[in-house]
């Protein structure tokens, strides 16, 4: 961020500003020589990188803050990721705000200048709470277990299952310190990596520790376990992104061709704040969902696998309403002859696309709170960090796929693109609108089935003294269903 506030601010690390009037005379203006282009592109990459290490740290370090104990844990952490994603959501509300209003009237030195130092007070506050956090002491490579659990299992291949599970290798001393909050107990599902932690004769005597690329015990096996019935849930999340990528760049194209005015001689909202209605229906949602809904909710055991269900249902409701407002513009167009004008300012109101960056925001906060609290939860101990960047790439992975499918949309609609670049009076953005809602029907019926066969991972708890908080959880039901694996709201 200082590099990037430095070629924003020093003459000589950006090009010079275009001529006075060069936008309408179609000038060209100076371009960025190699070194200050080379700036830029280190400046995004360290951006980068400093994002990828704080993504998928900063959930988990938050959530373990809490009492490892499960009742004090169950009884503070539920709110833990409503608020986190609150806050994310606060900051992006002030850099479509705060930071634009700043670089476009003030300039671009403090429009970079004033995020960068409000980063570095950031740093100072954490580095100061230092003595304040609780620390947990590295436990080696979990994806080197995951390997060794992949390999003993292969050797044990030919090898025969124990039909009592309590035959298989257990040893409490070498998974203290990956089983801090309890060590997960056997399941039924994926037997053939029990295999891994069959005793063969081979194996006798039993050393400590064992050679783990050939033995490898209950709790370690059930870590494999748990990431592979995972992926099914995470994967889901991907078309959430896909479908909300046009909030960013089709709506804008919307917005651009209706009117922008609040009254007939007020100024003009530019396209891209309409992003601002999804962040505040996202914000206003998650503080209804953790103050308001929470509570009732939790008596009748509702789930974050049914947070995420009604997100995705959300979600599809978004896109099948950006396609109807787009039917409606696109007829509005046509009764005033402006088919052909791609210029022209469509006599339609651009609030008519609040309903579906509305949607789009309250999907949102059931979906991506609710993702990522599945992630965390459900991932071994030793993991979440890993399982938290996994939720990120899944966010990713969404915006590939829906540059890939607005790519297949180029080629297979024929001469009548749906998505022109020039004109979209003369598109059929609709149509593009409805291929999205259908594939997100699919999505939706595909977690169904994947939610209706998960199995949480049982989990033996380290339950504390019972307290005050532990006897209130327990009169609410909540206790009895942590200790038996099950997730809460």
């Amino acid at each position: 961020m200082i590099i990037l506030t430095l070629s924003a601010v020093l003459p000589g690390l950006h090009p010079p500003p275009c001529p006075m009037g060069g936008a309408q005379q179609q000038e060209t203006c100076p371009e960025a020589s190699t070194k200050q282009l080379w700036i830029l592109y280190l400046s995004l990459l360290l951006t980068s990188l400093g994002s990828g290490g704080i993504r998928p740290c900063v959930v988990p370090f938050g959530a373990n803050q809490f009492d490892v104990a499960v009742g004090h844990k169950a009884a503070r952490n539920r709110s833990f990721f409503n608020w986190f994603y609150f806050c994310m959501g606060c900051a992006s509300l002030a850099a479509l705000t705060i930071a634009v209003y700043i670089q476009e009237n003030v300039g671009w030195g403090w429009g970079f200048g004033v995020p960068t130092i409000a980063m570095a007070i950031s740093v100072v506050v954490f580095v100061l709470g230092y003595r304040l956090y609780r620390h947990f002491e590295p436990a080696g490579s979990p994806l080197t277990r995951l390997a060794q659990v992949i390999v003993a299992a292969q050797r044990k291949r030919k090898m025969d299952r124990p039909e009592d599970a309590a035959d298989l290798y257990e040893n409490k001393e070498l998974d203290a310190s990956i089983s801090t909050t309890g060590k997960l107990l056997h399941t039924n599902h994926l037997k053939f990596f029990d295999k891994a932690a069959v005793i063969t004769e081979s194996d006798k005597p039993v050393s400590d520790p064992p050679n783990l690329w050939r033995l490898c015990t209950v709790h370690r096996v059930e870590e494999l376990k748990s990431v592979i019935r995972i992926l099914p849930i995470w994967a889901a999340g991907i078309l959430l992104t896909t479908a909300s990528s046009h909030q960013n760049s089709f709506s804008i194209q919307q917005a651009r061709s209706m009117d922008r005015r609040l009254s007939p001689s007020s100024f003009k909202i530019p396209p891209a704040s309409m992003s601002i209605f999804s962040n505040l229906a996202m914000l206003l949602t998650l503080v209804v969902y953790d103050r308001l809904l929470t509570p009732v909710l939790r008596k009748h055991n509702i789930t974050y696998m049914h947070r995420m269900g009604v997100g995705l249902l959300i979600s599809i409701g978004s896109t099948a309403a950006a396609a109807i407002v787009e039917v409606q513009r696109r007829a509005v167009a046509a009764r005033h002859g402006l088919l052909d004008s791609p210029h022209a300012t469509v006599p339609i109101s651009v609030f008519w696309l609040v309903p579906q960056h509305a949607l789009h925001g309250m999907a949102e906060a059931f979906v991506v709170v609710g993702h990522l609290e599945f992630m965390y939860d459900q991932a071994p101990e030793s993991m979440r960090s890993i399982m938290t960047a996994l939720f990120w790439t899944a966010i990713a992975a969404g915006n590939y796929l829906s540059t890939f499918l607005v790519s297949m949309v180029h080629k297979f609609s024929g001469d009548r693109n749906w998505i022109p670049d020039r004109n979209l009076n003369r598109g059929r953005l609709d149509c593009y609108y409805w291929l999205v809602t259908g594939i997100q029907v699919l999505n939706l019926g595909y977690y169904v089935v994947c939610a209706r066969y998960y199995t949480f991972k049982p989990i033996e708890p380290v339950v504390a003294d019972k307290g005050l908080a532990d006897l209130e959880l327990e009169q609410q039901g909540e206790l009895s269903n942590v200790e038996k694996g099950q997730p809460y709201v």
